[in-house]
């Protein structure tokens, strides 16, 4: 199997293994905070493995067991207001409006505790996969602050009654709930995480990449728009899809009872 990297400049590690991208946060002394170097790099990290044809599955974890990232960097934000001229090209924007556009399916390995703008990154991933001692949390209350950042990817997995409990108490609360409330697809014992997100990675990484993209591309493309308009951009979608080399390649590996071999065309 090719394994590349990890490549170890600046606060994010990028690594290649197989048709899996590995994305690490790492900044292990401030628990991966997030600042504006991590995010540039993080982004850069996207686009690198949105472009390598060779990529099919994203992963996105933290450095170290204790936090998968612990939001954004306090010790660096400045207490007299946020000055930010330009909302849309500022750094957070920047980074939770870029998931959408991945064009790959992306899960994230939560190995440490997900707090604050980490929980928004973890829950803007597709899936999310986390050891059963993991802790999740909205704690910008507890600062005299609120979770603004993070509230429209929160509020579009977990329902209000849910989501307003994190907001108003700022208090932690199991992966096990987690999932419960929407936040987590799976929660395993920590000895087991690595092989349960390799072999979750492994089985979306066989299937037909260009099924994916255009997949995933109509989950977010039909996102707030009345049924009609969803039903009528699907149908599009899939007559589109039909007409692909790798469609007719599964459709004809399917009658033929054998593995179906997916180019991305």
């Amino acid at each position: 199997m090719d394994v590349n990297g990890p490549e170890m400049d600046g606060t994010t590690l990028y690594s290649v293994d197989g048709r899996v991208a590995r994305i690490t946060l790492n900044r292990l002394d401030a628990r991966n905070a997030l600042n504006d170097q991590m995010i540039g790099e993080l982004l850069d990290a996207f686009d690198r493995a949105k472009n390598d044809a060779d990529v099919r599955v994203i992963v996105l974890t933290g450095a170290g067991d204790r936090a998968f990232c612990a939001g954004a960097d306090l010790g660096g934000l400045d207490r007299d207001g946020l000055d930010v001229d330009d909302i849309r090209d500022s750094a957070p924007f920047r980074l939770f409006t870029a998931f959408p556009k991945l064009g790959k399916p992306i899960i994230a390995r939560l190995a440490g505790h997900a707090v604050a703008g980490g929980l928004g990154l973890a829950a803007a991933c597709d899936l999310v996969i986390a050891a059963d001692d993991v802790k999740l949390a909205t704690p910008e209350v507890n600062v005299g602050l609120w979770p603004m950042m993070i509230m429209a990817i929160i509020n579009r997995n977990v329902a209000p009654k849910h989501a307003f409990k994190l907001y108003y108490t700022g208090s932690r609360i199991t992966a096990a709930e987690g999932r419960e409330i929407g936040l987590v697809t799976e929660v395993v014992p920590r000895a087991d995480l690595d092989a349960r997100v390799d072999e979750l990675a492994g089985v979306i990484a066989s299937k037909s990449p260009l099924g994916l993209r255009r997949g995933r591309d109509a989950f977010f493309a039909i996102e707030g728009r009345p049924l009609e308009d969803q039903v009528a951009h699907l149908l599009s979608e899939l007559v589109e899809l039909a007409g692909t080399e790798d469609a007719k390649e599964g459709i004809t590996a399917f009658l033929e009872n054998r593995p179906p071999d997916f180019r991305g065309r």
